[in-house]
């Protein structure tokens, strides 16, 4: 976005710089290729005029003597390069620079466009595949490292190895990491540590340089050597910039020998740490855990029938007893009703009963055979009848000479 100005408002020169400063601050880092037209060393710091190939113009570059130390053979005055460097502008003075982080021949062009066919190739082939990647250990029986021979990568990932877990063993082997040698005695000590049981995973270390020092690295032998180990692998070699073609192969990648260390074994004041917080963490669950269950207990005690058992009963008593009461009563009204029924049933009888009728004075005749008479025509003379009376009977002889009909007598 421009900065907004105008005759009656203009910007100062330092609101416009500062705006130019970060600017340039947010290209971020590039590489630029030109000719050292220029080179001048004052105290830690060379001052080197990067002069365009084809067009006049020239960019002042500000490089720390190490880093045109670390380019081999070290850069001179007509010597075309390529620079890996950080864009800057000094606002108090107004001029543009470049930080130079990294300086190579323009030779190494051709070698790169090499390391990047073969970086194609393996990754076609899912050499690079993070599908094939394995997971480290928490924490290594013991730790293989592959460096050079007395070397400050050494150093790094022992005292840090060390100083994280004091107990961590480490299997060492020290190699020749440049040179023709380095390729052959590092895939060598690869497989001698991936062959022993008790490491756990390996580091393969080593300190900046320039690319062709770290060319080993980026060897197809060892790059497949490192995927087919069963060993996990932790790449460290030289700087964050440097990305040889280990890197993409390893299990894990790291920075430095230091961060290297980090990775491969845990940090034991941290674990430590943990450990507590995890421990007061299950103390708390458990804690609440069982203060909700004697919460619970407690309700469950504060019941009527587990605070006050006795009452419960007495009550359970009570109505048992009313129940029993209330039985006894409909079982007596049951008898009651069914005693005056069965007395109002047999006054019925007796008033239809025959022997009443009989008690009143009157009686049934009847022949010898038990069959009623109801008409004196019935009876023939001389024959035997039984006259029963109330209490007793009697045998009678039919006599027929004066046969009266009693309702022609009631009529007449």
């Amino acid at each position: 976005m421009g900065m907004e100005s105008s005759p009656e408002e203009p910007q100062s020169v330092r609101a416009v710089m500062q705006a130019v400063g970060g600017w340039i601050g947010r290209l971020g880092r590039i590489w630029v290729e030109g000719q050292i037209a220029e080179l001048n060393q004052r105290g830690g710091t060379v001052f080197i005029t990067l002069r365009d190939t084809v067009a006049n113009v020239s960019a002042r570059v500000v490089c720390p003597v190490r880093v045109l130390r670390a380019t081999t053979p070290t850069p001179e005055a007509g010597t075309r390069v390529v620079i890996h460097a950080k864009p800057d502008f000094y606002v108090a003075r107004g001029t543009f620079s470049l930080a130079a982080l990294e300086i190579r021949h323009v030779g190494l062009g051709e070698l790169l466009a090499r390391l990047e066919q073969l970086r194609k190739t393996l990754a076609a082939e899912g050499v690079f595949s993070t599908e094939r990647k394995r997971a480290l250990p928490f924490l290594p029986t013991s730790v293989g490292l592959i460096c050079g021979r007395d070397s400050a990568a050494e150093r790094d990932v022992l005292e840090n190895g060390r100083r994280r877990w004091p107990a961590v063993r480490f299997e060492v082997r020290e190699v020749a990491v440049q040179g023709d040698r380095a390729v052959g005695e590092v895939t060598n000590a690869l497989k001698e540590l991936d062959a022993l049981p008790d490491v756990d995973v390996i580091v393969i270390a080593r300190g900046g340089g320039p690319l062709e020092d770290l060319l080993p690295f980026s060897d197809e032998a060892l790059v497949r050597a490192v995927a087919a180990a069963g060993t996990p692998v932790i790449s460290a070699i030289g700087h964050e910039q440097d990305s040889p073609l280990l890197d993409l192969v390893a299990d894990l990648r790291a920075s430095t020998p230091t961060d290297a260390a980090k990775k491969a074994v845990p940090d034991v004041g941290e674990q430590l740490v943990q450990v507590r917080q995890l421990r007061d963490r299950a103390r708390r669950v458990v804690r609440g855990g069982l203060e909700r269950e004697l919460s619970w207990l407690a309700g469950m005690r504060s019941r009527p029938a587990l605070a006050s058992p006795v009452g419960e009963i007495d009550r359970l008593a009570d109505h048992i007893e009313g129940l029993r009461d209330r039985a006894r009563r409909c079982v007596t009204v049951g008898l009651d009703r069914g005693s005056d029924d069965l007395t109002h049933t047999r006054a019925r009888l007796l008033a239809l009963s025959p022997h009443t009728t009989l008690a009143r004075g009157y009686a049934v005749v009847q022949r010898v055979d038990d069959g009623v008479v109801t008409s004196a025509t019935q009876v023939s003379a001389g024959e035997h009848l039984r006259v029963r009376f109330a209490d007793d009977s009697l045998t009678v002889t039919a006599d027929t000479g004066d046969v009266t009909n009693d309702e022609n007598a009631e009529n007449a």
